[in-house]
């Protein structure tokens, strides 16, 4: 296919039903130079044979998802998780992932100000950790009708906040298209957010929203300005991999190389420079 897919990286949700080994042929064979890993299909094999999976296959792991997850009725509970990030730390490391993405969780009653502030202590509890392996964590802010189920953190502006709290080099952002789109300021946003910056999401916003959690559409299907925010992304000064994350029942059921082909299509057509 001709283009530059040079920055494009398939993010494992997109192709639900491959397996990592199934995915990384995929990649392989569609030119695609760099893979977003699940944690879940990393399970089936193991850090350490994924990484070689990858070298050998000559891919790049743009990211590792999911870490986070923060908020939680008990101390004991919160503690678990903390343990689980630890891990997921680690799991990143081994991979070489270019950052650890961090879904932050949502509140476990009503109190969403009580479980913001233990995103901010779960972050602060791994951050070491995080210094210690190389590894980025990247607080991936999501739209406002994931607060209630997925996380508290619902705006880029709150992301940022919360990012430079920590200070440091190794707490940044995610920015996903689907997830900002809507914001009046996103392009001032991403415009501060600069070098935190830690990772680039595509996949478009169709009406109608066939469903809350898996409704997102293929790049040029829906209404996001997709080559805008990226040109905004890359003039902010990020250059890293752009990763196409879609969660779709009706893209799913398609065989695994045919999404692949539209993805590259799209990606070229919606996001890549002209």
């Amino acid at each position: 296919m001709p283009g530059d897919l040079s920055r494009l990286s398939l993010n494992q949700a997109t192709t639900k039903h491959w397996s990592l080994r199934e995915a990384v042929d995929g990649c392989v064979r569609a030119g695609i130079p760099a893979i977003g890993v699940w944690r879940d299909r990393l399970a089936e094999m193991g850090a350490v044979a994924a990484a070689r999976l990858l070298r050998d296959a000559g891919l790049h792991c743009s990211s590792l998802c999911r870490g986070g997850w923060f908020p939680a009725a008990t101390r004991a509970e919160r503690a678990a998780r903390i343990d689980d990030n630890r891990r997921a730390i680690e799991e990143a490391a081994v991979l070489n992932a270019d950052v650890l993405v961090l879904v932050c969780g949502p509140a476990p009653d009503r109190d969403i100000r009580a479980a913001r502030m233990m995103v901010e202590e779960g972050i602060a509890a791994i951050l070491s950790d995080a210094m210690q392996y190389g590894v980025t964590l990247g607080i991936e802010p999501l739209h406002p009708m994931f607060a209630a189920d997925r996380s508290v953190i619902t705006s880029l502006h709150e992301a940022i906040v919360l990012a430079e709290r920590f200070d440091s080099p190794s707490v940044k952002v995610v920015i996903d298209a689907y997830h900002v789109w809507w914001d009046a300021g996103v392009y001032q946003l991403i415009q501060q957010c600069g070098a935190r910056i830690a990772g680039y999401h595509v996949s478009d916003w169709i009406t109608p929203l066939p469903d809350v959690l898996n409704g997102r559409g293929m790049m040029g299907d829906g209404v996001i300005e997709l080559r805008s925010l990226r040109e905004a992304v890359d003039a902010a000064g990020y250059c890293g991999f752009i990763e196409v994350e879609i969660f779709n029942e009706t893209i799913w059921k398609m065989p695994g190389d045919a999404i692949l082909s539209l993805m590259c299509e799209r990606y070229l057509a919606h996001v890549a420079p002209l």
